[in-house]
């Protein structure tokens, strides 16, 4: 369970520092450009891999039991999920709407997650990821994130629901062989 929280502890708090602008403006002018990248994305990497592991090797300790249904509404979730990590990387108008595509993403997925697995674990998991992404778009938002105001033609938004759902459908094949999870139960 320490390798978990540590990795959730390093992922998150490396992916806060672009919020602390300050703090940012500091390390990116103290280390340059490609260094502050690196040792970024190193913690990010050994952060993302101690969470895996952790998560993998965590006794599971019960906490509650949750009702059935809420497996089947993650599973239902994870398609606009997924559609819209897809919309945080491609051009369409999803960011018309929100500029924080991807934090809706990992909220949504986070939180039916949480809804779906009552052990100790996987509170700590998605329930740290649940926070990080609100506090993500609060503050994205007050430091003046903006929709994006051009309209793009409708293709541009049925490529990203093509790409979404061919991610879900990976993944939901997957989904057993990398958690131990079937899918559609």
């Amino acid at each position: 369970m320490t390798l978990l929280v540590v990795g959730a502890v390093l992922f998150l708090s490396v992916h806060m520092i672009p919020s602390v602008v300050p703090l940012r403006a500091a390390l990116f002018n103290q280390l340059g450009e490609k260094a502050y990248m690196g040792v970024y994305s190193l913690i990010a990497l050994a952060g993302f891999g101690l969470i895996i592991y952790g998560k993998a090797y965590a006794d599971f300790i019960p906490v509650w039991n949750p009702p059935e249904w809420t497996r089947h509404v993650t599973w239902l979730t994870m398609v606009p999920a997924m559609i819209l990590i897809g919309a945080a990387y491609m051009p369409g108008n999803i960011k018309r709407f929100t500029p924080h595509p991807m934090m809706w993403s990992v909220l949504i997925w986070a939180s039916t997650h949480l809804a779906a697995n009552g052990d100790q674990a996987s509170i700590i998991l998605f329930g740290a990821f649940a926070a990080f992404s609100v506090i993500h778009i609060i503050s994205a938002n007050a430091r003046g994130a903006t929709r994006q105001t051009e309209v793009l033609p409708l293709s541009s938004d049925i490529k990203i629901v093509v790409v979404g759902l061919v991610s879900y459908a990976i993944f939901a094949v997957a989904h057993p062989y990398m958690f131990k999870v079937a899918a559609f139960l």
